[in-house]
């Protein structure tokens, strides 16, 4: 598809009125559409162009292979995936806790998925609020744990200066309402609070070895590519700055894996994936910026 007559929007992040095209990508698990990646010279975030409009957006999670909502373990990639997910929330959970030693404060967790991190907060004794757009997700959250997720629009009705920590992970290159959602995080943040954002990097290595091929591009589903330079700019506008960033090691051969998946490369690909993921998180081990996916720790200026 092509739009060479539509005019381009202006940056979300930085609002610069200028972005250029940088590449086409395909949506490679679902549709197989093709949609065009915009660059922002000045902040370097990245947009699906044209994305679907959020009452347009539904059907492109509608396959099983999602398993952030579906919880299917089928498949080698699928296995690993579930495998690295009890790593990753221990990860998560020990960090989370680390922030506020000896405290056990209020948690608010945007896009829960299907409740795994909401509810091994709960069970270390956190004051948990979880909010998912999936109504099937939130079942499985419920039947999965007995934890009750909360429809994403009531985001906006919380109250305000209540939490200690907000989490989003993986969640943030799915949202339509960008500048909404990070003024109520700002708002709804106590004074010394942490707004906790993990996304994927597009400035990996393996991000640049894959190029339209990288499994973390995911459109249309991902209407946002960041960077660190992105996310610093869009902290620095809501008036938050960036305390620390972390690497996610395991992302970059999960990712790897599904590329190779993508290009159909075969057996040889498993192998090449994990050189691959391996050579990334070398580069990472230099600079953690340069990982696969980065975990950002924020807080109000």
């Amino acid at each position: 598809m092509t739009h060479q007559n539509v005019p381009y929007p202006s940056c979300s992040i930085c609002l610069n009125s200028e972005l250029i095209f940088s590449f086409n990508c395909i949506d490679h698990s679902l549709t197989k559409d093709t949609f065009q990646v915009l660059i922002c010279p000045k902040c370097s975030a990245q947009i699906t162009y044209p994305a679907p409009t959020i009452d347009k957006i539904a059907p492109y999670y509608n396959f099983p292979d999602y398993i952030s909502h579906t919880d299917v373990k089928e498949g080698f990639i699928n296995k690993l995936y579930h495998k690295v997910r009890l790593k990753t929330l221990q990860q998560k959970t020990g960090w989370v806790q680390s922030l506020f030693t000896g405290h056990k404060g209020n948690l608010l967790e945007v896009g829960a998925g299907t409740g795994a991190f909401s509810n091994a907060m709960r069970n270390k004794g956190w004051n948990v609020t979880a909010l998912e757009p999936d109504a099937l997700s939130r079942k499985r959250a419920f039947d999965n744990y007995g934890i009750t997720l909360l429809p994403t629009e009531n985001l906006f009705t919380l109250k305000d200066n209540s939490y200690e920590v907000i989490t989003l992970w993986h969640v943030l290159e799915h949202v339509h309402d960008l500048n909404g959602y990070l003024n109520s995080f700002y708002k709804l943040l106590k004074p010394n609070g942490r707004l906790i954002i993990a996304v994927p990097n597009y400035t990996s290595y393996d991000a640049k070895f894959y190029g339209s091929y990288w499994a973390a591009y995911d459109v249309p589903r991902h209407l946002y590519h960041f960077s660190p330079l992105a996310l610093t700019a869009l902290s620095q506008r809501f008036s938050m700055k960036i305390v620390q960033i972390k690497p996610m090691w395991f992302d970059s051969f999960y990712v790897s894996l599904l590329s190779e998946k993508y290009k159909a490369s075969g057996t040889f690909g498993m192998i090449k994936a994990f050189l691959i993921g391996g050579i990334s998180n070398l580069f990472a081990l230099k600079n953690n910026a340069k990982a696969s996916s980065l975990i950002y720790e924020i807080k109000k200026v």
